[in-house]
């Protein structure tokens, strides 16, 4: 293969690979579409990648612990380009799941990326945060450390190991190499707590776990490749919270592959996971 040099000026040309209808230079709508409205103040709209599962489960674990926190949860099709629809841009600018709108306060407020909905979530309802101190700072630091670092697992590792058109042995060996860190990182972190911010299940745990609780339970079909069952901290710990019923049911919110019985594409109620599990 020969070297690629770069034009003076890149122009987009179309890529290959799986994700080559989701990704352009430009920002903003395409299209009109109006999002649909359920009953409950909290309107989700979402699928459930990681970054979906991120705000699923902790709505899930939300209505687990007694909170009021019924929310309706409406599938966006990437694949289709529903991102770029005129009400999705309104509720997220940048184009990506997941979005939220609380339709609890007046104006409604919109709230997008997925570290700032748990924030935003854990904050309205008292839940899964310290409210200062330390514990605050600590939990902050690891929720903060997740949506820096995610991406050299999805967008690098993932990407070029995964759904590139074809193996570089360049870039997959460079984010094969910074995700084998992140999960040394994160083992020797768990070595001595019980979760990533310390001895209480925080938005920490509900960021991190679906990207490298992934990693764990075979996500790119990469667990032998990254020597996973290595990680012995993070197998007890991915294990522990894959246990956790709102969770389970989190994965389920907006999924719309694998199994039927794993799949709850929108969610208005706790009524549609009968049957499911």
């Amino acid at each position: 293969m020969s070297e690629y040099v770069p034009p003076k000026v890149w122009q987009w040309v179309k890529g290959e690979g799986r994700f080559a209808n989701i990704n352009r230079p430009i920002s903003g709508s395409t299209h009109e579409k109006t999002l649909p409205v359920g009953e409950h103040p909290l309107q989700l709209h979402s699928l459930a990648t990681p970054n979906g599962q991120k705000v699923t489960i902790m709505l899930e674990e939300l209505l687990e612990a007694g909170h009021d926190a019924e929310y309706d949860a409406y599938i966006v099709n990437i694949m289709e380009g529903d991102q770029f629809g005129s009400d999705f841009v309104a509720i997220n600018p940048n184009s990506k799941i997941p979005a939220l709108l609380d339709r609890s306060t007046d104006p409604p407020t919109r709230v997008f990326e997925s570290g700032s909905i748990l924030v935003y979530l854990a904050e309205k309802f008292g839940a899964f945060l310290p409210e200062n101190g330390a514990a605050r700072a600590e939990t902050m630091s690891w929720l903060f450390w997740q949506m820096g670092s995610g991406p050299y697992v999805g967008g690098g590792f993932g990407h070029f190991y995964a759904y590139a058109p074809y193996k570089m042995e360049y870039p997959i060996n460079r984010f094969t190499m910074e995700t084998k860190r992140q999960l040394d990182l994160l083992d020797k972190r768990l070595a001595d707590n019980e979760f990533v911010a310390g001895a209480e299940y925080s938005v920490a745990d509900m960021a991190i776990w679906p990207w490298y609780g992934g990693l764990m339970n075979n996500q790119y079909e990469a667990a032998e490749f990254l020597d996973v069952e290595s990680y012995t901290n993070m197998r007890r710990w991915t294990d522990q919270i894959m246990a956790r019923p709102a969770v389970q049911r989190g994965r389920m919110v907006n999924r719309a592959w694998g199994p039927e019985e794993k799949q709850v594409r929108e969610r208005h109620s706790a009524a549609d996971f009968n049957d499911k599990g």
